[in-house]
């Protein structure tokens, strides 16, 4: 499969009376994007703001970030099962809006959401305060059930970013990625003498708006199953979930998966990289004894000498990284896991709520229980009081200057477990 990933550059992003991408300069035609979501009856109210790297802005609480693309030759559009007719993704050339991002924000569930700053201490812990975002604020009709708002905001996110693309696309890349790989048979052939390594994209698949879909289908409902790196690269994936928001993997973590790029890099020189397996995160036992048996045995019937296993969330799933550790390492198949930890605010109690003896090789992703102060913003977009019930929030993390004092958690993506962070540490 051979996959073109058409970059177009964006470095500002303005109002203007036709949505086009001109000089690296994304301008919106704000009207015409907000009927390309105020559309969805689900919605009373749609606005649409724009936030740049600098500003004083907070947006809180965000739902979903979504990277702006449309196939331009291999396809009909994106993020197959939502914007597109169902049919594979992963070939032909896709063109991207890189610099910019769709973000989604509503009151829309509770703890498990979180907040982005354009600016000060808590911005470079997440990827989009380096990004020129366009914020879609959307509040539901009134005793709408939270399912069907969560449905109709993700959608929303999705549709507003390939209208974006799509209105863009006449532009002239700026730089072409070019993903090519034959199929495992054809790999195997090319580099026999090449260790095997495949990766686990654990994600979270629990149900009570804790989903993530492939192909459109929500995961918790299929068996896990074996994809091309490419069609992740190329929009399989898409989030839905609502787990708390330093370990969200947006769609936008998921099109821009580090683990699958850098597993790409090394492909035909360190390693064969065999493919991707997402993968559940069940609530009960026999889910995760199925799951986790099921994604051994695929490495093993792969012939996977090695698995990179990436978590989604923490607590519950901590077993299901265990499991998938244990199964793996049990047959011979070399293990490398990668986790945020929950280790308290001084970092003194165990990271994970579960262990296993054969999870030796483990790459942290920061202790999401790390306190941060972040300053009052000139403008929020939002709603802030949302923090009093945000994980990583509480009813007096909202100071009346406008300032807040929270953990790493509540900041979208701070501890992203496909290592999507600036989060490091140091021998001392």
């Amino acid at each position: 499969m051979r996959l073109e990933l058409h970059n177009a550059l964006v470095k500002e992003i303005q109002w203007g009376e036709k949505t086009s991408l001109k000089d690296n300069v994304l301008y919106v035609n704000r009207e015409e994007a907000i009927e390309v979501v105020a559309a969805d009856e689900n919605f009373a109210d749609v606005q649409l703001e724009l936030a740049r790297p600098g500003e004083s802005v907070r947006i809180i609480p965000v739902k979903d970030v979504v990277e702006p693309r449309i196939k331009l030759e291999g396809g009909t559009s994106f993020f197959p099962g939502f914007c597109a007719p169902m049919e594979p993704v992963g070939e032909g050339v896709t063109f991207v809006l890189k610099g910019a991002s769709v973000i989604t924000c509503g009151p829309i569930v509770a703890f498990q959401e979180g907040f982005i700053d354009m600016s000060g201490p808590a911005s470079p812990y997440n990827p989009f305060s380096e990004t020129f975002n366009v914020v879609i604020v959307a509040e539901p009709v009134a005793d709408l059930e939270k399912h069907a708002y969560e449905r109709s905001l993700r959608e929303a996110g999705l549709k507003l970013s390939v209208y974006l693309a799509d209105q863009c696309k006449g532009t002239k890349a700026d730089n072409v990625e070019v993903f090519d790989k034959g199929s495992i048979v054809e790999e195997n052939n090319k580099y026999p003498d090449l260790p095997k390594i495949t990766y686990f994209c654990m994600s979270i698949t629990q149900g009570l708006l804790h989903d993530t879909f492939l192909y459109g289908a929500d995961m918790k409902s299929i068996v896990p199953t074996l994809v091309h790196p490419n069609e992740i690269l190329d929009g399989a994936m898409v989030s839905g979930n609502c787990v708390s928001a330093c370990d969200k993997n947006t769609t936008f973590h998921h099109v821009n998966d580090p683990i699958v790029l850098e597993l790409y890099k090394r492909h035909g020189k360190e390693i064969n990289f065999i493919g991707v397996i997402p993968t559940l995160e069940s609530t009960v036992l026999a889910g995760k004894e199925r799951t986790t048996w099921m994604n051994a045995n695929l490495a093993r019937q792969l012939g996977a000498d090695g698995v990179v296993i990436s978590e989604e969330g923490y607590g519950n799933p901590d077993t299901d990284l265990c499991m998938n550790a244990k199964k793996c390492e049990d047959w011979g198949i070399k293990t490398v896991v990668i986790s945020d930890e929950a280790a308290g605010v001084d970092g003194s109690s165990q990271g994970l709520a579960d262990a296993t003896p054969e999870m030796d090789g483990f790459v942290s992703a920061g202790n999401v229980n790390e306190m941060i102060e972040v300053p009052a913003m000139d403008k929020i977009i939002g709603f802030p009081e949302a923090i009093a019930y945000l994980s990583g929030g509480a009813s007096d993390s909202l100071r009346e200057d406008g300032s807040m004092y929270v953990e790493l958690q509540s900041i979208i993506g701070s501890t992203n477990e496909l290592g999507f962070s600036k989060l490091g540490c140091e021998w001392v």
